[in-house]
């Protein structure tokens, strides 16, 4: 299996960037920290419980879990998870058209970065047969939007007399919260919970069939899914905070609905955390990539960081990071401030303060290497009205090419650093290798600035006060 490749040659640029000898300097530390890291994560393999400490709460039971869900499903391919979930997302292809996944935050922003990134593009458009059966899929509960959730319940045919007939018209309920307690999803379940049972016509059995919760082992949530006797519930694994919950069902049910490779996805994070493991630091992508960064925030300034992602399928893998970013850094003074763009569109919009405007920022470009559809030709025209048959026989991603290196080159010559994330291609495989790397990356860097990555108490003050102002107790 390729893995993805750290190139940080671009913030290599004397006085606004690093030198190879201070990135060489910090690599032991951030060697020793994987060490700390990984004596917690074999504990955790071993079924031993770590000791709650400053930096190393329970949440760091991310790192093992792709390992030990792909164990278990070897072991059990039925009464596995995994294999748990697999048969919950072949009954809902034969049963709905739609599948509605209601969450906020991580326990809805991977499920999306998945579908964005692994699903053709357009994947709600095509027909039911160009989708192979597989559902649409739809996120809401992650605002109190009231047009939103009013748009998207009328196109379920909320405002309809009749029960849905067949498939075709009928959809289910995703829920993903692992309290229930969070406003905007629970207010979310009580609407589209009422629309589910009236499309299901009453019919309880077949209602209690398309909710399926991924809980906690307590909650409202959970207290909800044993009033109603629900027969299918999955887990928010114990250790796992929502951010690094992506490989668990959280993001794993949705992805396998959707008729992605869960397999691959884990194996994907499984030879990461290999890599992580086993690779020599200065060739270890996780610490490279942790190492540049926080040199250019703590000695050139550089903290705003922005992910760049040069495919529009990654947009929602960038919001999926600057979620994990902002929530696990942004403590005690300090953590940069994450910002995702999608080039070459963003390029028309915001380049220019990247270019010229301060200099308080690095830039993280991810960079596809291969392509899901063959290369497509700008084209010959007989009369050239556009001026282009000068490049007729190039293709979209030989200007892709060009402009990566193009920006890079005018970026550099204003001495603002920029790094090259390496990605094969945009498919399960890497979207795992991806998604496990930044979570192991901002790990690191907590442990690095001495802070806890985990936890996020900044933003349960907005809740307390939405609930007061409410009238709430």
């Amino acid at each position: 299996m390729d893995m993805l490749r750290f190139d940080p040659q671009g913030a290599m640029i004397g006085e606004h960037g690093l030198h190879p000898s201070q990135v060489a300097a910090l690599l032991p530390r951030l060697d020793s920290i994987r060490n700390e890291i990984c004596t917690t994560e074999l504990d955790m393999l071993a079924g031993k419980r770590p000791t709650p400490s400053e930096y190393q709460p329970l949440d760091a039971a991310f790192f093992p879990l792709p390992d030990r869900l792909l164990s278990e499903y070897q072991a059990d391919r039925k009464g596995s998870e995994l294999g748990r979930i697999f048969k919950i997302a072949i009954q809902l292809q034969a049963a709905v058209d739609r599948v509605v996944v209601l969450g906020i935050g991580g326990s809805y922003m991977g499920a999306r970065a998945l579908m964005d990134s692994c699903c053709q593009p357009y994947f709600n458009e095509l027909s039911r047969g160009e989708r192979g059966s597989r559902p649409r899929m739809y996120f809401e509960g992650n605002n109190v939007d009231n047009d939103a959730s009013q748009g998207l319940l009328h196109l379920l045919g909320a405002g309809s007399t009749k029960p849905a007939s067949d498939e075709m018209q009928r959809w289910a309920l995703v829920v993903i919260s692992k309290s229930g307690g969070t406003l905007e999803t629970a207010a979310a379940l009580r609407q589209f919970m009422s629309a589910l049972e009236k499309n299901c016509g009453g019919n309880q059995e077949l209602f209690r069939q398309l909710l399926i919760p991924v809980t906690g082992e307590t909650g409202k949530l959970r207290a909800l899914a044993d009033e109603l006797k629900l027969p299918e519930s999955f887990p928010v694994p114990e250790g796992v905070g929502g951010r690094f919950s992506v490989l668990s069902a959280v993001g794993l049910l949705p992805a396998a609905i959707l008729g992605l490779d869960v397999v691959k996805l884990l194996e994907g994070a499984a030879a990461m955390n290999r890599h992580f493991r086993e690779a020599a630091p200065d060739d270890n992508v996780v610490l490279k990539y942790v190492a540049v960064n926080h040199l250019l925030e703590t000695l050139r300034g550089c903290n705003v960081r922005i992910l760049s992602v040069w495919s529009k399928a990654l947009e929602s893998a960038g919001l999926w990071y600057d979620q994990l970013l902002a929530e696990s850094l942004g403590k005690e003074l300090l953590g940069a401030m994450p910002l995702t763009t999608v080039n070459t569109r963003d390029l028309h919009s915001r380049h220019q303060q990247h270019q010229q405007g301060r200099r308080d920022k690095v830039v993280n470009n991810l960079v596809v290497e291969r392509y899901r559809f063959d290369p497509l030709p700008v084209g010959q025209r007989p009369t050239d009205p556009d001026s282009l048959n000068d490049i007729a026989q190039k293709t979209l991603p030989d200007i892709m090419r060009a402009a990566i290196a193009g920006t890079n080159e005018a970026l550099r010559s204003d001495g603002r650093p920029t790094t090259n994330l390496h990605m094969p291609r945009v498919d399960e495989t890497y979207m795992g290798q991806l998604l496990q790397m930044l979570m192991l990356a901002t790990v690191v860097e907590g442990r690095l600035l001495g802070i806890n990555p985990y936890g996020q108490p900044g933003v349960e003050a907005y809740k307390k006060n939405m609930s007061r102002l409410l009238g709430r107790k």
